[in-house]
């Protein structure tokens, strides 16, 4: 058994809001350039990156441990900034699954990612919309095999591979050497994909396996890319709405008690809808970054992928937040609207008892006191009318 091929880490960090991406374009040179976008094997023409990334040349890289490993930095128009290392590989699938093992989660490598990014940033500052001090990470691992041959020599078929590796193909995903119990083994090779019988793709959680020629190969890695990028940038966002939930929450509780504290409602409830609009907007961009549409092989290939890595999920878990953020709008503009009804019932009813006590005092009084307190009805009239009092909710 030979195999053939290379071994990728991936780290993606989300550094900001946006880049300013004529600013980057510009401060990188000319030099670095956006990603190619025709995507092959009769993938319609529509199909591409809104704003493909931007791509830095590659560089050699020496690890802290003695290991070298080829370097590549993107930059995604969301701020995220993907470090890429590849290092070659040839031999066996013991050597590979101990390869699997040494690189997945490998905590020697991200501080050597993490320091990277910030020697890029430090001439990039000027095109980060809104950085970010606490960086959100996520890491995959691709094993992009280019050439698995059998013991008579021959290049295994994607079928092939599967009925005689199977097991160990499960292992590689999972970054374990000992073997898989049989429900794990089939659970993880359900992710799977081929457009030809020549080539494989399966999708974990953590890492990959793509088992194709490398022309093809580095668009089915993209989309792998892709998908991780949308999972960090969903991450992000259901931390964000869950500390704004909770201020609010907070808010709420502290108001409960305090007189005449609802009349600030109004403004508390316009800036949670101010920042329920913009997650829902900035969330529609990254969703229509690039769109798959139909049953071709990027397509499907990014829809396993996505429910893999668990874009959906956290897709699922930003969309609730953006509901609730809805739901307490609108009861905090009901609390103010119920306020300010109460304070118009009690003026009138005040003004009530003041026409009973002109009656009780006598016409002479009624009428000097009447024709005194006319204009002040008037005037808490048209203020009352001003402020939105007599408007129903």
């Amino acid at each position: 058994m030979h195999i053939c091929g290379c071994i990728r880490t991936f780290l993606f960090y989300d550094v900001g809001e946006a880049f300013d991406l004529d600013k980057l374009q510009n401060l990188l040179g000319s030099r670095c350039g956006p990603t190619k976008q025709d995507f092959p094997r009769r993938t319609p023409d529509y199909v591409r990156f809104e704003n493909p990334p931007i791509a830095e040349p590659r560089e050699p890289l020496t690890l802290r441990s003695g290991e070298k490993a080829t370097c590549t930095i993107k930059y995604y128009e969301y701020a995220i900034v993907e470090v890429q290392l590849e290092t070659a590989f040839e031999g066996a699938w013991d050597a590979l699954l101990a390869q699997a093992s040494r690189w997945m989660d490998a905590a020697d490598i991200e501080p050597e990612g993490r320091a990277a990014v910030g020697r890029h940033l430090e001439k990039l500052a000027p095109a980060v919309i809104k950085p970010r001090e606490d960086w959100l990470l996520e890491s995959y691992l691709v094993f992009d095999l280019h050439e698995i041959q059998g013991e008579t020599g021959t290049a295994l078929t994607a079928d092939e591979l599967l009925s005689a590796h199977g097991d160990q193909v499960a292992q590689l995903i999972r970054g374990e050497q000992n073997r898989l119990a049989r429900t794990t083994t089939e659970y993880v090779l359900q992710a799977r994909l081929s457009y030809s019988p020549t080539d494989l793709l399966v999708v974990g959680s953590s890492a990959a396996l793509v088992y194709d020629r490398p022309d093809e190969a580095a668009w089915t890695i993209q989309i792998l890319e892709y998908a991780k990028m949308q999972l960090l940038e969903f991450r992000y966002y259901d931390n964000f709405m869950t500390r704004v939930l909770s201020d609010v929450y907070n808010t709420l509780d502290r108001k409960q008690n305090v007189l005449f504290s609802r009349w600030t409602l109004p403004r508390d409830a316009n800036r949670l809808n101010t920042i329920r609009l913009d997650v829902m907007e900035l969330t529609e961009r990254i969703d229509n970054a690039i769109k798959f549409v139909s049953d071709t092989y990027y397509a499907l290939a990014y829809r396993l992928a996505a429910s893999r890595v668990g874009v959906a999920d956290y897709r699922e878990l930003v969309e609730r937040k953006l509901e609730t953020a809805r739901e307490l709008h609108e009861f905090m503009v009901n609390q103010f609207n119920e306020a300010r009804l109460f304070v118009l019932e009690v003026a009138i009813t005040l003004l009530c008892l003041l026409d009973v006590l002109l009656l009780l005092r006598g016409k002479q009084c009624d009428e000097r006191l009447y024709f005194a307190l006319m204009p002040l009805g008037c005037v808490s009239y048209f203020f009352f009318r001003r402020q939105g009092f007599l408007n129903r909710p």
